[in-house]
């Protein structure tokens, strides 16, 4: 999953895309709010968190902005503890959740996890399409019940199918998602991790459940 961080403060954000990072989320920095709207107009996010508090534009005006352009990007909103007003107006402009400073990184990755997970239809921890199951929380899969092993990079890519289930995902879509922006995207190595997951998920069993569309990309769903 891709994030943008909204943050003035930089040892603050340096902290927070680090611990991001370290759990598989791939992370871009704005430092103020104008650099942040153009960010989140102009690039593709599961998420993003917003400090209330930014130089130059504020969290609240960047959030109106962002909505009042249909923008559907959850939005989890970084406020002060005395900034009640601004939690009330931020949620009423159309905010996905807020944590309040200081706040431990656990529940700010709970809450961060939640909200994209209830922006894709799938508010429980635990994805199944099929006979296939995804814990989202320890990152575990199996398939009629038997676990299957995945290395890092094949979790991210089948996490990002399983949360878009039944949509076709272009191959462009799952880079700009799994990979920061300095990865090559004339490679094959998305079409390299999809074969290896169709080893993995599909060998050995009656239904297939990753499905290329010829010329648009793939499709995780079950079959009829």
């Amino acid at each position: 999953m891709k994030i943008l961080i909204i943050e003035d403060e930089k040892r603050m954000a340096g902290i927070l895309k680090k611990g991001l990072e370290e759990n598989a989320f791939i992370v871009d920095l704005a430092g103020d709010g104008e650099e942040g709207l153009y960010m989140a107009e102009n690039y593709p996010y599961d998420a993003v968190l917003l400090d209330i508090m930014l130089p130059v534009m504020d969290g609240l005006t960047v959030l109106n902005a962002l909505r009042s352009k249909r923008s559907e990007v959850p939005v989890l909103l970084i406020t002060a503890r005395g900034e009640i007003e601004s939690r009330i107006k931020g949620l009423n402009f159309g905010a996905d959740d807020y944590i309040v400073k200081p706040f431990d990184f656990h529940e700010l990755l709970a809450r961060l996890k939640s909200v994209i997970r209830r922006s894709k239809g799938k508010p429980s921890p635990l994805v199944a399409i099929d006979d296939l199951s995804l814990d989202t929380n320890s990152r575990s899969v199996s398939r009629g019940g038997r676990e299957i092993r995945l290395s890092a990079t094949e979790y991210n890519l089948l996490e990002y199918l399983a949360l878009n289930s039944d949509r076709v995902i272009s191959r462009t879509e799952l880079t700009e998602h799994i990979y920061d922006t300095d990865f090559d995207r004339d490679s094959n190595v998305i079409d390299v991790y999809v074969n290896h997951l169709r080893n993995k998920l599909d060998k050995g069993f009656d239904r297939q459940l990753i499905h290329t569309v010829r010329g648009a990309g793939y499709i995780l769903k079950g079959d009829a």
